[in-house]
C-alpha cells in the first residue's frame, strides 16, 4: 500500500482526527499493491430527499430499522459503507480508516483499473443526485481532500457517476465540480472530463 509520511496532525491509523469517528463493520483489507490514488465523491439521504436524520449513519452500522419507513424494505439487508460522511451542516463522520477498503464502488472502473473500491477512498454527501448541495458542504469536502492528500498519493477525484456510468448518477447535475476545484485549488487533471471543473482557469 503506497502511503505518505505520517502527518500526525491528521491521522492515526488511517483515521482522521477531526472527523466524528463511527466504526462500520462493512470493510475489508486492501490489496498488498493497493495504491490509494482516487477519491469518489458519492450522493445519500435516507429516505431519499429527506434530510437531517441518523439514518444514512444507521445503514452504514447495520442498524437501520428496515421497517422505519417504506422505502428502507426496497434496500432491507444491504451492507454497505464509506469512508466519510459530511451532512448537510458540515459535520463529518468517519465509519472506515482509509487504510481499509470500504464498501461504496460496487462494480467499478476508473483510470484503467476494475474495482476501485481496492484502491479508492469513498465521501457521501448527504443529498440527493439532482438537488445542490450547501456551500459549507463543499468547504468541509475541500478540507477533507487537503488532509486525504497528505496522508495518500491522491491524483483523482471523480463521482460515482463516473466510475459506474449508467449504473450510478450521483453526486449528479448539481454537484458544483468548477466550485470544489476553486477550493481545492487543483489542476483540471485531477477531475473527471466533461465535469465544469476542466473549464475554470
Amino acid at each position: 500500500m503506497t502511503l505518505l509520511p505520517d502527518q500526525t496532525q491528521y491521522w492515526i491509523d488511517g483515521w482522521l482526527t477531526t472527523a466524528q469517528i463511527t466504526p462500520s463493520p462493512n470493510f475489508g483489507p486492501r490489496p498488498p499493491d493497493a495504491n490509494i490514488d482516487l477519491l469518489v465523491i458519492h450522493s445519500i439521504s435516507l429516505p431519499p430527499g429527506k434530510f437531517g436524520s441518523d439514518h444514512v449513519k444507521a445503514l452504514f452500522t447495520n442498524n437501520l430499522d428496515w421497517d422505519a419507513h417504506p422505502y428502507f424494505a426496497s434496500i432491507r439487508g444491504l451492507e454497505v459503507s464509506a469512508h466519510f460522511f459530511i451532512t448537510r451542516e458540515g459535520v463529518v463522520s468517519q465509519f472506515v480508516s482509509c487504510d481499509l477498503r470500504a464498501w461504496h464502488a460496487g462494480h467499478s472502473n476508473y483510470r484503467g483499473r476494475d474495482h476501485c473500491n481496492d484502491d479508492s477512498i469513498g465521501i457521501e454527501l448527504e443529498g440527493i443526485e439532482e438537488g445542490e448541495f450547501e456551500k459549507i458542504q463543499y468547504t468541509k469536502l475541500a478540507e477533507l481532500c487537503y488532509a486525504l492528500r497528505q496522508r495518500y498519493p491522491i491524483a483523482h477525484i471523480a463521482g460515482h457517476e463516473h466510475i459506474a456510468p449508467g449504473r450510478k448518477f450521483d453526486p449528479g447535475k448539481g454537484f458544483d465540480w468548477a466550485l470544489l476545484r476553486q477550493l481545492t485549488t487543483l489542476p483540471k487533471h485531477f477531475f473527471p472530463h466533461g465535469t465544469s471543473a476542466i473549464f475554470q482557469p
